[in-house]
């Protein structure tokens, strides 16, 4: 008697299991209809339509969020935009459903470049390395010559009044 409720609320928790378990797709197993809008995402962003392929490439994520590709192009749109910290956040979405997808770390490594973080985006480049082994490759390549040219400049802005003189910078003497 006293095994009869442990043996009824494990059974109970088996079936439970394994109908929600059955129920599921495979992680493989993406929607042909997000695929579909991921391409004509992809050439409307070759096309240089970065509004089109934004629109087309979010429907294809809304079809079936699993889609990292559908992450990693709108990642590249949005850098493409120069928006290095929204692209970060979209690769960062590709890398939860495949933390050694190659091309997910090269376009967030470049991008946290663009945000000036080296250091992060060399962490990034070491884990394509690790991936890649001893061939070489080119997402590899290609993260380590945007690390080498490092962030963008970026210059202090003045504007200048036409018919006014800058004012005279204070040098100390009289």
């Amino acid at each position: 008697m006293r095994y009869s409720s442990v043996a009824a609320a494990v059974g109970l928790t088996l079936l439970t299991m394994s109908t929600s378990l059955h129920g599921q797709r495979a992680d493989e197993q993406i929607d042909p209809r997000s695929l579909a809008l991921l391409a004509q995402g992809r050439a409307a962003q070759a096309a240089g339509n970065l509004d089109g392929a934004t629109d087309l490439i979010e429907t294809a994520l809304a079809v079936d969020p699993r889609n990292r590709a559908g992450f990693v192009t709108l990642g590249d749109v949005a850098q493409a935009r120069g928006l290095p910290g929204k692209a970060i956040r979209l690769y960062r979405e590709a890398l939860l459903l495949e933390p050694n997808d190659r091309l997910a770390l090269k376009g967030q490594g470049e991008a946290l470049v663009m945000k000036g973080a080296v250091m992060q985006a060399k962490a990034n480049l070491g884990k394509i390395r690790t991936l890649c082994g001893k061939a070489a490759c080119p997402e590899g390549t290609a993260l380590a010559a945007a690390i080498t040219k490092g962030p963008p400049v970026q210059t202090a802005a003045t504007t200048v009044v036409p018919g006014k003189i800058p004012d005279k910078p204070v040098t100390g003497k009289p």
